[in-house]
Protein backbone atom coordinates (compact mmCIF):
# COMPACT_ATOMS: atom_id res chain seq x y z
CA UNK A 1 0.00 0.00 0.00
CA UNK A 2 1.27 3.67 -0.94
CA UNK A 3 0.77 5.50 2.29
CA UNK A 4 1.37 9.58 2.45
CA UNK A 5 2.09 11.04 5.80
CA UNK A 6 1.89 14.32 6.30
CA UNK A 7 4.09 15.98 8.48
CA UNK A 8 7.65 15.47 9.46
CA UNK A 9 7.80 16.03 13.04
CA UNK A 10 8.68 13.35 15.44
CA UNK A 11 5.01 11.53 14.82
CA UNK A 12 4.79 11.46 11.35
CA UNK A 13 8.82 10.45 10.58
CA UNK A 14 8.10 7.38 13.39
CA UNK A 15 4.85 6.40 11.76
CA UNK A 16 6.90 6.58 8.66
CA UNK A 17 9.07 4.28 9.70
CA UNK A 18 6.77 2.11 11.40
CA UNK A 19 4.54 1.58 7.76
CA UNK A 20 7.44 1.08 6.42
CA UNK A 21 8.51 -1.94 8.52
CA UNK A 22 4.76 -3.48 7.75
CA UNK A 23 6.10 -3.20 3.97
CA UNK A 24 4.11 -0.26 2.93
CA UNK A 25 5.62 2.65 0.16
CA UNK A 26 5.63 5.64 2.40
CA UNK A 27 6.01 9.19 1.33
CA UNK A 28 6.58 12.11 3.99
CA UNK A 29 5.68 15.82 3.55
CA UNK A 30 6.56 18.87 5.22
CA UNK A 31 6.85 22.62 4.44
CA UNK A 32 9.96 22.72 6.50
CA UNK A 33 13.72 22.34 4.65
CA UNK A 34 14.35 19.66 7.23
CA UNK A 35 12.72 16.93 9.25
CA UNK A 36 11.73 18.06 12.96
CA UNK A 37 12.05 22.19 12.05
CA UNK A 38 9.49 22.86 14.12
CA UNK A 39 7.97 21.38 17.30
CA UNK A 40 9.91 18.06 17.37
CA UNK A 41 13.49 21.04 17.67
CA UNK A 42 13.13 22.78 20.36
CA UNK A 43 11.00 20.52 22.87
CA UNK A 44 12.66 19.11 26.48
CA UNK A 45 13.13 15.94 25.03
CA UNK A 46 11.70 14.07 28.01
CA UNK A 47 10.35 10.75 27.30
CA UNK A 48 8.88 10.79 29.96
CA UNK A 49 5.69 8.50 31.50
CA UNK A 50 6.65 9.71 34.85
CA UNK A 51 5.26 13.35 33.86
CA UNK A 52 2.10 11.78 31.96
CA UNK A 53 -0.39 14.27 34.28
CA UNK A 54 -2.78 16.10 32.31
CA UNK A 55 -3.25 20.07 32.19
CA UNK A 56 -7.16 20.07 32.43
CA UNK A 57 -6.80 19.69 36.23
CA UNK A 58 -8.95 21.36 38.96
CA UNK A 59 -6.12 23.55 39.66
CA UNK A 60 -5.99 24.76 36.11
CA UNK A 61 -8.73 27.39 35.74
CA UNK A 62 -7.63 29.30 38.77
CA UNK A 63 -3.92 29.45 37.06
CA UNK A 64 -5.38 30.37 34.14
CA UNK A 65 -7.58 33.28 36.01
CA UNK A 66 -4.06 34.28 37.77
CA UNK A 67 -2.56 34.61 34.52
CA UNK A 68 -4.29 37.88 33.17
CA UNK A 69 -2.39 39.46 35.80
CA UNK A 70 0.41 37.61 37.16
CA UNK A 71 3.60 36.88 34.44
CA UNK A 72 4.80 33.89 36.75
CA UNK A 73 2.31 31.14 36.02
CA UNK A 74 2.92 28.26 34.64
CA UNK A 75 -0.10 28.76 32.09
CA UNK A 76 -0.58 31.94 30.39
CA UNK A 77 -4.06 32.63 29.05
CA UNK A 78 -3.97 35.86 27.32
CA UNK A 79 -7.23 37.18 25.29
CA UNK A 80 -7.52 37.16 21.60
CA UNK A 81 -10.10 38.17 18.55
CA UNK A 82 -9.91 34.21 17.34
CA UNK A 83 -13.42 32.59 18.27
CA UNK A 84 -11.20 29.23 17.86
CA UNK A 85 -9.48 29.74 21.48
CA UNK A 86 -12.70 30.40 23.38
CA UNK A 87 -14.35 27.18 21.85
CA UNK A 88 -11.20 25.29 23.17
CA UNK A 89 -11.05 26.69 26.27
CA UNK A 90 -14.52 25.81 27.14
CA UNK A 91 -13.67 21.94 26.12
CA UNK A 92 -11.00 22.11 28.05
CA UNK A 93 -12.70 23.61 31.38
CA UNK A 94 -15.02 21.07 30.79
CA UNK A 95 -12.32 18.99 31.39
CA UNK A 96 -11.02 20.15 34.59
CA UNK A 97 -12.75 17.42 37.04
CA UNK A 98 -11.43 15.34 39.42
CA UNK A 99 -12.80 12.24 37.79
CA UNK A 100 -11.79 13.48 33.98
CA UNK A 101 -8.41 14.35 35.07
CA UNK A 102 -7.94 11.10 36.73
CA UNK A 103 -9.22 9.05 33.71
CA UNK A 104 -7.53 11.06 31.04
CA UNK A 105 -3.94 11.00 33.20
CA UNK A 106 -4.06 7.28 33.64
CA UNK A 107 -4.98 6.95 29.41
CA UNK A 108 -2.07 9.51 28.87
CA UNK A 109 0.28 7.19 31.11
CA UNK A 110 -0.67 3.97 29.60
CA UNK A 111 -0.11 5.19 26.09
CA UNK A 112 3.73 6.85 27.15
CA UNK A 113 4.59 4.04 28.97
CA UNK A 114 3.66 1.63 25.63
CA UNK A 115 5.77 4.46 23.57
CA UNK A 116 8.35 4.08 25.61
CA UNK A 117 8.40 0.13 24.82
CA UNK A 118 8.14 0.86 20.94
CA UNK A 119 11.17 3.03 21.24
CA UNK A 120 13.16 0.34 22.95
CA UNK A 121 12.68 -1.89 20.39
CA UNK A 122 13.62 0.54 17.92
CA UNK A 123 16.77 1.18 19.44
CA UNK A 124 17.30 -2.45 20.17
CA UNK A 125 16.69 -2.67 16.03
CA UNK A 126 18.32 0.46 14.54
CA UNK A 127 21.76 2.44 15.28
CA UNK A 128 20.58 5.93 16.02
CA UNK A 129 22.85 8.30 17.79
CA UNK A 130 20.31 10.81 19.63
CA UNK A 131 22.21 11.96 22.78
CA UNK A 132 20.23 9.40 25.35
CA UNK A 133 20.48 9.37 29.23
CA UNK A 134 18.63 6.66 30.34
CA UNK A 135 19.78 7.70 33.82
CA UNK A 136 16.08 8.34 34.87
CA UNK A 137 14.85 12.25 35.38
CA UNK A 138 14.21 13.93 38.80
CA UNK A 139 10.86 15.81 39.95
CA UNK A 140 11.84 17.90 42.65
CA UNK A 141 10.22 20.14 45.16
CA UNK A 142 11.49 22.85 47.24
CA UNK A 143 8.88 22.67 50.03
CA UNK A 144 7.80 19.48 52.24
CA UNK A 145 4.12 20.46 52.10
CA UNK A 146 4.60 20.24 47.94
CA UNK A 147 6.90 17.36 47.79
CA UNK A 148 4.23 15.30 49.77
CA UNK A 149 1.28 16.58 47.52
CA UNK A 150 3.68 15.31 44.88
CA UNK A 151 4.12 12.01 46.31
CA UNK A 152 0.30 11.87 46.95
CA UNK A 153 -0.23 12.60 43.28
CA UNK A 154 2.13 10.33 41.84
CA UNK A 155 0.52 7.39 43.36
CA UNK A 156 -1.97 7.47 40.88
CA UNK A 157 1.00 6.74 38.11
CA UNK A 158 2.49 4.42 40.69
CA UNK A 159 -0.81 2.41 41.03
CA UNK A 160 -0.26 2.33 36.61
CA UNK A 161 3.36 0.20 36.96
CA UNK A 162 5.08 3.28 37.09
CA UNK A 163 8.54 3.09 39.34
CA UNK A 164 9.05 6.12 41.86
CA UNK A 165 11.44 6.96 44.48
CA UNK A 166 11.24 9.41 46.79
CA UNK A 167 14.28 10.89 47.84
CA UNK A 168 16.01 13.33 50.45
CA UNK A 169 17.83 16.46 49.34
CA UNK A 170 21.11 14.30 50.16
CA UNK A 171 20.17 11.42 48.05
CA UNK A 172 19.14 13.92 44.84
CA UNK A 173 22.60 15.64 45.17
CA UNK A 174 24.49 12.18 45.40
CA UNK A 175 22.60 11.29 42.50
CA UNK A 176 23.53 14.18 40.43
CA UNK A 177 26.67 16.07 42.64
CA UNK A 178 26.01 19.35 39.67
CA UNK A 179 23.20 20.25 42.10
CA UNK A 180 25.27 20.60 44.66
CA UNK A 181 24.98 24.18 44.95
CA UNK A 182 21.48 24.19 45.12
CA UNK A 183 21.28 21.27 47.85
CA UNK A 184 19.26 24.05 50.18
CA UNK A 185 16.87 25.01 48.21
CA UNK A 186 15.52 21.04 47.35
CA UNK A 187 13.67 19.63 49.89
CA UNK A 188 13.70 16.16 48.37
CA UNK A 189 12.02 14.97 44.87
CA UNK A 190 10.30 12.31 43.27
CA UNK A 191 12.81 10.14 40.71
CA UNK A 192 11.31 8.17 38.32
CA UNK A 193 14.06 5.75 37.11
CA UNK A 194 12.90 4.58 33.82
CA UNK A 195 12.37 7.97 32.28
CA UNK A 196 14.89 9.19 29.72
CA UNK A 197 15.95 11.70 27.91
CA UNK A 198 17.11 12.43 24.26
CA UNK A 199 17.43 14.53 21.30
CA UNK A 200 14.51 13.89 19.26
CA UNK A 201 15.10 16.59 16.55
CA UNK A 202 18.57 13.89 16.18
CA UNK A 203 16.20 11.14 16.46
CA UNK A 204 13.86 12.15 13.90
CA UNK A 205 16.30 13.01 11.07
CA UNK A 206 18.20 9.80 11.84
CA UNK A 207 15.44 7.86 11.24
CA UNK A 208 14.53 9.85 8.49
CA UNK A 209 17.92 8.95 6.89
CA UNK A 210 17.46 5.26 7.86
CA UNK A 211 13.76 5.46 6.22
CA UNK A 212 15.28 7.20 2.92
CA UNK A 213 17.99 4.45 2.63
CA UNK A 214 14.70 2.00 2.41
CA UNK A 215 13.13 3.42 -0.30
CA UNK A 216 10.78 6.10 1.23
CA UNK A 217 10.67 9.35 0.38
CA UNK A 218 10.40 12.56 2.29
CA UNK A 219 9.58 15.64 0.79
CA UNK A 220 10.48 18.90 2.39
CA UNK A 221 9.89 22.54 1.53
CA UNK A 222 6.54 21.29 0.20
CA UNK A 223 3.59 22.95 1.43
CA UNK A 224 0.46 21.48 1.51
CA UNK A 225 -2.32 23.47 -0.06
CA UNK A 226 -5.85 21.01 0.46
CA UNK A 227 -6.62 17.58 0.48
CA UNK A 228 -8.73 16.46 -2.11
CA UNK A 229 -11.86 14.34 -2.02
CA UNK A 230 -14.09 12.14 -3.89
CA UNK A 231 -17.07 9.77 -2.53
CA UNK A 232 -15.70 9.29 0.89
CA UNK A 233 -12.24 8.94 0.29
CA UNK A 234 -9.37 11.41 -0.09
CA UNK A 235 -7.97 11.17 -3.83
CA UNK A 236 -5.13 12.97 -3.74
CA UNK A 237 -2.62 15.88 -1.72
CA UNK A 238 -2.59 19.14 -3.43
CA UNK A 239 1.08 20.69 -2.48
CA UNK A 240 2.61 23.57 -3.96
CA UNK A 241 5.01 20.81 -5.96
CA UNK A 242 1.66 18.83 -7.33
CA UNK A 243 -0.74 16.44 -6.09
CA UNK A 244 0.67 13.67 -4.35
CA UNK A 245 -1.69 10.11 -4.80
CA UNK A 246 -1.73 7.08 -2.09
CA UNK A 247 -3.90 4.57 -1.10
CA UNK A 248 -4.17 5.89 2.39
CA UNK A 249 -3.12 9.14 4.17
CA UNK A 250 -2.23 9.95 7.77
CA UNK A 251 -2.74 13.56 9.29
CA UNK A 252 0.54 14.20 11.53
CA UNK A 253 0.42 17.74 11.61
CA UNK A 254 0.35 18.69 15.07
CA UNK A 255 -0.97 21.89 15.70
CA UNK A 256 -1.55 23.13 11.75
CA UNK A 257 -3.59 19.56 12.38
CA UNK A 258 -7.20 21.36 12.43
CA UNK A 259 -6.54 23.65 9.76
CA UNK A 260 -6.02 21.11 7.00
CA UNK A 261 -9.19 18.70 8.53
CA UNK A 262 -11.36 22.19 8.78
CA UNK A 263 -11.15 22.50 5.22
CA UNK A 264 -12.99 18.73 4.42
CA UNK A 265 -15.54 19.30 7.41
CA UNK A 266 -14.05 17.32 9.94
CA UNK A 267 -13.24 19.52 13.53
CA UNK A 268 -10.55 19.21 15.21
CA UNK A 269 -10.26 20.32 19.09
CA UNK A 270 -6.45 20.83 18.84
CA UNK A 271 -5.18 24.73 19.87
CA UNK A 272 -1.60 25.54 19.77
CA UNK A 273 0.29 26.56 22.78
CA UNK A 274 3.69 28.49 23.02
CA UNK A 275 6.25 27.00 24.42
CA UNK A 276 10.04 28.39 25.11
CA UNK A 277 13.51 26.84 25.46
CA UNK A 278 16.87 27.35 25.78
CA UNK A 279 19.65 25.69 24.17
CA UNK A 280 22.77 26.33 26.03
CA UNK A 281 26.17 25.10 25.26
CA UNK A 282 28.01 24.06 27.60
CA UNK A 283 31.88 24.41 26.43
CA UNK A 284 33.76 23.01 29.40
CA UNK A 285 32.13 24.15 32.15
CA UNK A 286 32.57 21.59 34.90
CA UNK A 287 29.00 20.98 36.50
CA UNK A 288 26.66 20.98 33.75
CA UNK A 289 23.37 18.78 34.69
CA UNK A 290 23.88 14.71 34.20
CA UNK A 291 20.36 13.70 34.97
CA UNK A 292 17.11 15.39 33.79
CA UNK A 293 14.94 17.45 36.33
CA UNK A 294 11.90 19.41 36.34
CA UNK A 295 11.62 21.89 39.23
CA UNK A 296 8.05 21.19 39.97
CA UNK A 297 7.78 24.65 42.14
CA UNK A 298 9.09 26.96 39.01
CA UNK A 299 8.10 23.91 36.28
CA UNK A 300 10.83 24.52 34.26
CA UNK A 301 12.55 21.39 32.30
CA UNK A 302 15.89 20.47 32.39
CA UNK A 303 17.95 18.28 29.97
CA UNK A 304 21.42 17.44 28.46
CA UNK A 305 22.01 16.64 25.04
CA UNK A 306 25.83 15.97 25.06
CA UNK A 307 27.33 19.30 24.93
CA UNK A 308 24.01 21.12 24.97
CA UNK A 309 21.85 21.59 28.13
CA UNK A 310 18.09 22.20 26.93
CA UNK A 311 15.68 24.14 29.37
CA UNK A 312 12.20 24.28 28.60
CA UNK A 313 9.15 26.34 30.53
CA UNK A 314 5.86 27.87 30.22
CA UNK A 315 2.58 27.56 28.15
CA UNK A 316 1.46 30.19 26.60
CA UNK A 317 -2.39 30.72 24.49
CA UNK A 318 -1.16 32.94 22.02
CA UNK A 319 -2.75 31.53 18.95
CA UNK A 320 -0.33 30.61 16.08
CA UNK A 321 2.67 33.05 17.21
CA UNK A 322 6.25 32.00 17.68
CA UNK A 323 7.56 35.59 18.12
CA UNK A 324 9.43 35.89 21.18
CA UNK A 325 12.19 38.61 22.68
CA UNK A 326 14.89 37.82 25.12
CA UNK A 327 12.80 38.54 27.96
CA UNK A 328 10.70 35.98 27.56
CA UNK A 329 13.47 33.69 28.51
CA UNK A 330 14.90 35.06 31.67
CA UNK A 331 13.37 33.62 34.25
CA UNK A 332 13.79 30.09 32.93
CA UNK A 333 17.89 31.52 32.50
CA UNK A 334 17.67 32.48 35.92
CA UNK A 335 16.31 29.16 37.55
CA UNK A 336 18.76 27.43 35.78
CA UNK A 337 22.11 29.25 36.46
CA UNK A 338 21.01 29.06 39.99
CA UNK A 339 20.53 25.35 39.78
CA UNK A 340 24.00 24.93 37.64
CA UNK A 341 26.05 27.80 37.90
CA UNK A 342 28.67 26.57 36.34
CA UNK A 343 26.71 24.80 34.60
CA UNK A 344 27.09 26.36 30.71
CA UNK A 345 27.60 29.37 28.92
CA UNK A 346 24.51 31.13 29.59
CA UNK A 347 25.82 34.38 27.79
CA UNK A 348 25.77 32.34 24.45
CA UNK A 349 21.82 30.52 24.75
CA UNK A 350 19.67 29.84 21.47
CA UNK A 351 16.31 30.73 21.99
CA UNK A 352 13.05 29.31 20.42
CA UNK A 353 9.69 28.99 20.56
CA UNK A 354 7.31 26.55 19.47
CA UNK A 355 3.76 25.24 19.21
CA UNK A 356 2.31 22.31 21.24
CA UNK A 357 -0.80 20.88 19.39
CA UNK A 358 -3.00 20.77 22.97
CA UNK A 359 -6.22 18.50 23.30
CA UNK A 360 -8.84 19.95 26.06
CA UNK A 361 -7.96 16.17 27.40
CA UNK A 362 -4.34 16.05 26.45
CA UNK A 363 -4.92 12.66 24.30
CA UNK A 364 -4.26 12.51 20.81
CA UNK A 365 -6.40 11.40 17.92
CA UNK A 366 -6.17 8.42 16.70
CA UNK A 367 -8.23 6.37 13.82
CA UNK A 368 -9.85 7.16 10.86
CA UNK A 369 -12.77 10.30 10.54
CA UNK A 370 -14.92 10.86 8.23
CA UNK A 371 -12.96 9.46 5.11
CA UNK A 372 -12.16 5.83 4.96
CA UNK A 373 -8.26 6.01 4.07
CA UNK A 374 -7.70 9.02 6.81
CA UNK A 375 -5.81 8.43 9.56
CA UNK A 376 -5.43 10.76 12.46
CA UNK A 377 -1.96 10.92 14.54
CA UNK A 378 -2.00 14.07 15.91
CA UNK A 379 -2.61 16.66 18.99
CA UNK A 380 -0.30 14.91 21.18
CA UNK A 381 0.70 18.23 23.39
CA UNK A 382 3.58 18.75 25.78
CA UNK A 383 4.84 15.25 25.57
CA UNK A 384 4.50 14.47 21.63
CA UNK A 385 8.57 12.66 21.92
CA UNK A 386 6.90 10.45 24.82
CA UNK A 387 4.08 9.43 22.78
CA UNK A 388 5.31 9.27 19.31
CA UNK A 389 6.66 5.68 18.93
CA UNK A 390 3.63 4.36 20.46
CA UNK A 391 1.38 6.66 18.50
CA UNK A 392 3.06 5.82 15.30
CA UNK A 393 2.53 1.68 16.07
CA UNK A 394 -1.12 1.87 16.83
CA UNK A 395 -1.19 4.31 13.82
CA UNK A 396 0.35 1.54 11.85
CA UNK A 397 -2.37 -0.97 13.09
CA UNK A 398 -5.08 0.45 12.18
CA UNK A 399 -4.17 0.65 8.62
CA UNK A 400 -3.20 -2.83 8.39
CA UNK A 401 -6.55 -3.67 10.22
CA UNK A 402 -4.93 -5.37 12.82
CA UNK A 403 -6.01 -5.05 16.71
CA UNK A 404 -3.03 -2.47 18.64
CA UNK A 405 -1.29 -3.92 21.43
CA UNK A 406 -2.38 -1.83 23.86
CA UNK A 407 -6.31 -1.00 24.87
CA UNK A 408 -7.72 1.75 22.86
CA UNK A 409 -10.91 2.15 24.86
CA UNK A 410 -11.07 5.76 25.75
CA UNK A 411 -8.00 6.48 23.26
CA UNK A 412 -9.42 5.94 20.22
CA UNK A 413 -12.96 6.20 17.89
Amino acid sequence: MKVIVLGGGVVGVTTAYQLQRDGHDVTVVDRQPIVAGETSWGNAGMVAPGHSFVWSSPKAPMILLKSLVLRDQALRFKFSVDPKLYGWSWLFLMECTSEKARRSTLLKHRLAAYSQSVLQDVIKAESVSYDRNDRGIIYFHRSQEALDRGVAQMKLLESDGQLIKVLNRDEVVSLDPSLSSAKEEIVGAIYCPTDETGDPAKFTRALAEIIVSRGATVLNSTNIQALEVASGQITGVRTDKGVLTGDAYVLALGSYSPILARQIGINLPIYPVKGYSLTIPIEGHVQPPNVAVVDEHNLVAISRFGDRIRVTATAEFAGYNTTHKPSDFEFMKRVTQELYPDGGNYDRAEMWAGLRPMTPNNLPFFGRRKYGNLYLNTGHGHIGWTMSHGSARITADFIAGRTPDIPMEGLAP
